[in-house]
């Protein structure tokens, strides 16, 4: 059972299941969780391999919609749900294999095959001497120096246990798990409920010529992006990612 964090009660609106991003955790979405929270409850969980959640050998998308199925489950059956990036395909993914979403937010993913990749931040997150960090910014300062950019050394520590001098991320399996993780698995089988694409206007992760795969699987999904942002959507304009998903939730 993965590790979750609630926010608010349950009313009579279905439960919302926000599913973090590669390297990221329940708690980056705290501040859009609890704003969400006022009308529902809102329940943001730290995927496997991630956060407080189960380290396992796996990590196919297969088997995180499955974990977030069990969440599900454990919160009446049925549920909106929001995802980003490996969490988005995560999402679609549970769309597709289990009868439990309501309403989809995918934020800024498309359920294709990145030729990009995401070694380099775990080798920056290897390079970090964790014996000399007292303090989170101890642990940026390293990363800068490896080249990472700025919002990352902040998003990447809230993921570092400091006391306990390790990563709350279970690299070795990240890594090995990379080329499954940059894909997405085949499925003969679309899903006719809402779903709302939802992508950074600054951001190549979803294009026009990503739509022909994205309407296959999910023939009723509307496309918005937010200006000014990148892939990091709900980072980078908080608010008005808030306001698009609530819109969309809510209708």
């Amino acid at each position: 059972m993965l590790n979750w964090i609630t926010h608010g009660t349950a009313t009579d609106a279905p439960p919302l299941i926000i599913a973090h991003g590669l390297y990221g955790s329940a708690r980056n979405w705290g501040v859009i969780a609890k704003r969400l929270s006022d009308t529902r409850l809102v329940v943001a969980v730290d995927m496997r391999n991630h956060g407080h959640s189960v380290w396992t050998e796996n990590h196919t998308y297969e088997e995180m919609a499955d974990d977030l199925d069990e969440v599900i489950g454990e919160f009446g059956g049925v549920a909106d749900v929001i995802g980003h990036s490996m969490g988005g395909k995560a999402a679609m993914m549970l769309a597709l294999r289990h009868d439990c979403v309501r309403r989809l937010v995918v934020a800024d993913i498309a359920p294709v095959r990145y030729s990009h990749t995401q070694i380099g931040f775990i080798n920056a997150m290897r390079g970090v001497n964790l014996d000399l960090v007292e303090r989170r910014q101890d642990a940026e300062n390293q990363l800068a120096n490896l080249g990472v950019e700025k919002a990352l050394q902040s998003f990447f520590t809230q993921s570092l246990d400091v006391s306990g001098k390790r990563w709350r991320l279970n690299l070795d399996t990240l890594e090995r798990s990379m080329p499954a993780i940059m894909s997405f698995p085949t499925v003969q089988t679309s899903w006719e409920g809402p779903a709302l694409f939802l992508s950074g206007g600054a951001s190549d992760y979803v294009t026009r010529e990503h739509r022909p795969a994205i309407k296959a699987w999910f023939p009723h999904a509307r496309f918005a992006k937010l200006p000014g942002a990148g892939h990091w959507l709900h980072a980078d304009k908080p608010r008005e990612f808030e306001a698009a998903a609530r819109v969309f939730l809510d209708s």
